[in-house]
């Protein structure tokens, strides 16, 4: 059986939770998707007993609650599964042997494969996806971490794969063809010395460092052929978990382009990114993670944004006179981007891009979480629709020029107290706050799809879980 995780906004919507959540039940975790610009945060609370001999362990001495911040490593390795990451991803190996490391010292013993045929990530790469990003009027906020120019190579046919690491005469002649392509941009193109970035752009370092990366891989036992690898989990009744980056509204396909990752982060890419079918995740569970208001990093219109942001907020968009609120949200949910740091956009819930991702993946499930952040707030909005040029439209447009036109049709929603939301989560739905419950089932009737679960806060322990999609 398998079960899909996917992003229903702009990211960050709390789906490393999820997924960790979920992974008890799972054999093995894929990552299908993106790269180390992808962060997610587990918290994990030493005082549960739930007989997770890697989590229990993993703690740091004196902390009641541990907190795991990862880019690349799949999130169910802080329970102990199996964790891959597909051919859809790309993959940065300093970052990712880092992340390893960092577990182990954390008294963990993460199993992690990495696919074959996912590409690798240069520090050429991540020097021209600066210098890109520098020479645009309008910036898309980007992580810098190579993502984009990865992708760029791999659709262009000249990337370097995971499988490449592994034959030094492979790797020598892929990098002596592609190293001076790269200089010459950096030079010609964008009058940037590439002798500036400590080797990036240098074949015989990157050759001794990418060889050794290859020999670590091999030596470890990571590299795997990713779609046959997993059938065969299946086929031995394993439970398949796949974890999307990102969100939906930032799909390369279906998000509000340019403002979008350089992959795709619905459903579709599940198959695409672990080389099992359309057929195969199509009949497991794709529950779609919600977050009950919305927030994002970087450029791009937000139509029911409050406050602003400075230097991503386009001009003219946001609600100063929300400023304040805004700012109570982002400190209470904690909105600050996990791999950059920067401060999210705030915005009120918007159901035209929850229909546009629920259609766009086929979702059977929701997980709707942060509910607990916008406790105390008196009057709470969603944005139904939207009216543009005068006429009401229910889905996300097609265009970004489009969608930047749309002004929210609000409807408004009594706000819920604060409460003691540990006793909530272990309750059960009946605790949750009369409008709380109200609000969450707007939600899931308008998309109609059922309602799995509910974050009531960061740990894993503190969700109401209705539905278990194994």
């Amino acid at each position: 059986m398998t079960v899909t995780i996917v992003g229903a906004q702009l990211g960050d919507e709390g789906k490393g939770g999820m997924v960790d959540r979920w992974s008890e039940t799972a054999d093995v975790v894929c990552r299908y998707q993106g790269g180390d610009n992808a962060g997610h945060t587990v918290v994990y609370d030493d005082r549960a007993t739930d007989g997770g001999a890697t989590t229990a362990d993993a703690t740091d001495a004196g902390d009641e609650n541990t907190e795991y911040k990862l880019s690349l490593v799949p999130s169910g390795a802080i329970r102990g599964k199996t964790g891959v990451l597909g051919n859809g991803c790309v993959i940065n190996p300093a970052t990712l042997f880092d992340e390893i490391e960092g577990l182990r010292e954390r008294g963990l013993d993460p199993d992690v494969r990495v696919a074959e045929r996912a590409h690798v990530i240069f520090p050429y790469h991540r020097a021209l996806d600066g210098i890109e990003e520098d020479s645009k009027d309008d910036h898309i906020g980007t992580t810098g971490n190579g993502i984009g120019p990865t992708y760029e190579d791999k659709a262009a046919r000249r990337g370097v794969r995971i499988g490449d690491l592994l034959d030094a005469d492979v790797l020598r002649d892929r990098l002596e063809g592609l190293v001076p392509q790269k200089r010459a941009i950096c030079e010609s193109v964008y009058g940037v010395d590439p002798d500036a970035f400590d080797g990036a752009f240098d074949v015989d370092e990157l050759f001794a460092e990418y060889r050794s990366y290859g020999e670590r891989l091999a030596t470890n036992d990571m590299p795997v052929n990713c779609g046959a690898f997993l059938d065969a989990h299946r086929e031995r009744g394993d439970r398949l978990l796949f974890e999307g980056a990102q969100g939906t509204a930032i799909d390369l396909d279906h998000g509000n382009y340019p403002y979008v990752t350089s992959s795709n982060p619905t459903a579709g890419g599940a198959a695409t990114g672990t080389g099992l079918g359309p057929t195969v995740v199509g009949s497991g569970e794709i529950v779609g993670i919600v977050k009950a208001y919305l927030s994002r990093v970087g450029a791009g219109p937000l139509p029911t944004e409050m406050g602003f942001v400075e230097g991503q907020t386009p001009a003219g968009g946001g609600n100063r006179d929300m400023t304040d609120l805004a700012a109570h949200i982002r400190e209470a949910g904690g909105e600050y981007g996990t791999v950059t740091g920067r401060p999210r956009r705030i915005a009120w819930l918007d159901m035209p891009m929850l229909r546009h991702a629920a259609r766009a993946s086929g979702f059977t499930g929701l997980a709707i979480n942060h509910v607990d952040t916008l406790a105390g707030i008196e009057e709470i909005r969603v944005g139904h629709a939207y009216d543009l040029a005068g006429e009401t439209v229910t889905t996300m447009p097609a265009t970004t020029e489009r969608w930047s036109e749309c002004e929210p049709q609000y409807r408004t929603f009594d706000g819920w107290s604060d409460a003691d939301w540990d006793a909530v989560a272990r309750e059960g739905y009946d605790a949750l706050p009369a409008n709380a419950r109200t609000y969450v089932e707007y939600v899931g009737d308008e998309l109609d799809v059922p309602i799995f679960a509910i974050g009531v806060g960061p740990d894993r322990e503190q969700t109401i879980v209705l539905d278990d999609p194994f």
